[in-house]
């Protein structure tokens, strides 16, 4: 059973993956970055972004309801 539509789990996992990639460009001084594969993440971006938009709004707040309460209960577990 799917919990979100196609576009907003693409747009997780985009999100997961360039976030892993932000950080190794914050973080690593030794990372090289290519112009062409900077391009693409910067498009596939756009593009999960674009999609995640034309889902419904009930989706959509499903989504940051999910992520928002899925953090707190690790927060809590934590403390």
């Amino acid at each position: 059973m799917k919990k979100f539509p196609k576009e907003i789990e693409d747009f997780a996992n985009a999100f997961v993956a360039l976030q892993a990639k932000r950080h190794i460009a914050d973080y690593d001084p030794f990372a090289q970055l290519f112009k062409s594969e900077v391009k693409q993440d910067i498009a596939d971006a756009k593009e999960a972004i674009a999609n995640f938009s034309n889902t419904a709004a009930k989706d959509r707040r499903a989504f940051a309801a999910f992520v928002l309460f899925k953090n707190r209960e690790r927060q809590d577990r934590n403390s």
